[in-house]
């Protein structure tokens, strides 16, 4: 770790020198972060900011490199540590991890990034441009229970109101279908290929629409406890003709929007020169 301190002019602290390197390293939740010490104390009266304004590095807690050691969600900072950069909030399009980023920055005590991620309704109770993105598992109830769910409630509603769906009430999304298969190809490469079966079918996309569409065809034992609106790509089909799949996504008013395939030589066979290919293909389908 770096043992440049920082002057107390840089810091705005009283005191002729602040105990900490201008680059710190920070080890959270199993996450290495590297950072600037002005970064960390950029909000005043903020977790980090009264971690790191001591007069002593004592007590805070270190791993066995020597970083600082904050045991929280190590993936989420990424955005906590952004947010001290320039007390901005910049999130990839369609975050699903809203509520539990806000209760990181409860944590951190960050209370300007918390409005901005609080969800944004109305007087009306119409939902902002930002409402439908909270996470509805991550969100819990403050002080206040009965007024938050009420909220919780409105919100929920409009974003329900806001998703496109046919007339029969079922709902728009995507499902993608993919398969690894193996050939053999002799010498001549315009013999015919020799195809071995299909071994597993795997099913991606939102939990509910694949239940829909598979029902009791869908194996769901590597991830069963998946929630409806929470999405996986662990499910595969109980069988292995790609034709069924196909009937069973048209008939639930799906159609094919794009494929793709990708093909290795694994091997050559050392007497006969046949060589041995693996592939894997997928298959998206989208319903209005």
């Amino acid at each position: 770790m770096n043992n440049n301190t920082v002057s107390s002019e840089d810091s705005g602290i009283s005191g002729e020198e602040v105990p900490f390197p201008e680059i710190i390293e920070l080890n959270v939740g199993g996450q290495v972060y590297i950072t600037r010490y002005s970064t960390l104390t950029s909000v005043p009266d903020s977790l980090l900011w009264e971690m790191f304004s001591r007069k002593s590095a004592k007590g805070l807690a270190r791993d066995t490199k020597g970083r600082f050691f904050v045991d929280r969600d190590g993936f989420l900072f990424r955005y906590i540590l952004d947010y001290m950069r320039d007390q901005q909030l910049v999130l990839p399009d369609h975050f699903p991890e809203r509520g539990r980023l806000q209760r990181e920055a409860e944590f951190f005590n960050l209370p300007e990034l918390v409005k901005l991620l609080a969800p944004k309704i109305s007087k009306q109770n119409s939902l902002g441009d930002e409402g439908c993105q909270s996470d509805p598992e991550d969100s819990s109830p403050g002080i206040d229970t009965a007024r938050n769910l009420s909220s919780l409630g409105a919100a929920a509603a409009a974003c329900a109101s806001l998703v496109p769906g046919s007339v029969d009430g079922k709902r728009s999304g995507f499902i993608t279908i993919g398969y690894r298969g193996s050939y053999t190809l002799g010498r001549d490469s315009h013999t015919d290929a020799k195809f071995r079966r299909v071994a597993r079918i795997m099913v991606c996309g939102k939990t509910s629409l694949a239940k829909e569409v598979f029902g009791e065809t869908l194996n769901e034992s590597r991830d069963p406890d998946r929630p409806p609106e929470r999405y996986t790509s662990r499910y595969y089909l109980k069988f292995t003709f790609l034709e069924q799949a196909f009937d069973k996504l048209a008939d639930a008013g799906f159609h094919m929007v794009a494929c793709n395939s990708t093909g290795t030589c694994a091997f050559a066979h050392e007497q006969t020169d046949d060589k041995i290919w693996t592939s894997y293909t997928e298959y998206v389908f989208y319903r209005e």
